[in-house]
């Protein structure tokens, strides 16, 4: 008897599942909310992770040469202003600011997603590119400038290539913690995953599935990431011998 009653409490169980399955996903290609949620959060990610690598590798080399050399000095104050600032406050507040001032009459919704998260990477990727510049010992940037290079060419061939090794890993988890900052796109009424598996939420009434799916995607993103990180780490690792 205990067998059965079990039994039939695992068939309810399968059947109600199966019924809250199609009610969030299948009903009304509800599951298109989170097809189309990620297609947004893919692209705003590549191109704010576009720009954050320009924007840092920049403000790093500006950086790291006013430390190094002593020149670039109002440069460095700009760039530290920068690095203040965007390290200071929080990502939705950019965001915020962006779309509600700084771009309120721009119509593209993911393009000013996309400035606000790349100005915000760029500021991290700042701090990490330099800390690898700065790694690097003196007598690299003393034995290119012995074979003929100047400093941009040094830091471009030489230190930089070195540089990228080391910080490859922060840089990783800066794109991870990117993706992940992504979720906050709602704020300006962007349907990315986040607000996919919410608006599923609000028509179905119910909480876990949609919320579930939302993490789970998140959570695959992540795991492929960091994969093809790791690919590439050991292919690095293998060009050094």
């Amino acid at each position: 008897m205990l067998s059965g009653g079990l039994q039939n409490v695992c068939g309810s169980f399968l059947v109600d599942f199966k019924d809250s399955l199609y009610q969030n996903f299948i009903e009304d290609d509800r599951y298109m909310y989170l097809v189309s949620g990620l297609g947004t959060t893919l692209v705003i990610t590549l191109f704010a992770v576009l720009i954050g690598i320009v924007l840092g590798f920049l403000v790093a080399i500006v950086r790291s040469t006013y430390d190094k050399t002593g020149k670039l000095k109002v440069l460095s104050k700009i760039c530290g202003c920068y690095l203040t600032i965007i390290r200071g406050t929080p990502a939705v507040v950019q965001l915020l600011i962006m779309y509600y001032i700084v771009f309120v009459n721009f119509d593209s919704k993911i393009t000013v997603a996309i400035i606000a998260f790349g100005i915000n990477s760029g500021a991290y990727v700042a701090e990490i590119v330099r800390s690898g510049i700065m790694s690097i010992d003196k007598g690299q940037m003393e034995a290119g400038r012995s074979l003929g290079f100047g400093y941009a060419q040094t830091m471009w061939y030489i230190i930089i290539p070195q540089a990228f090794k080391n910080v490859l890993p922060a840089l990783a988890n800066e794109f991870i913690v990117l993706l992940k900052e992504t979720s906050i796109c709602g704020y300006i009424g962007l349907m990315d995953l986040t607000r996919g598996g919410d608006i599923i939420r609000s028509r179905t009434y119910e909480a876990f599935l949609p919320l579930f799916a939302v993490a789970l995607i998140y959570l695959l993103l992540v795991m492929i990431l960091t994969k093809l990180v790791s690919i590439l780490e050991r292919r690095l690792r293998t060009s050094e011998r």
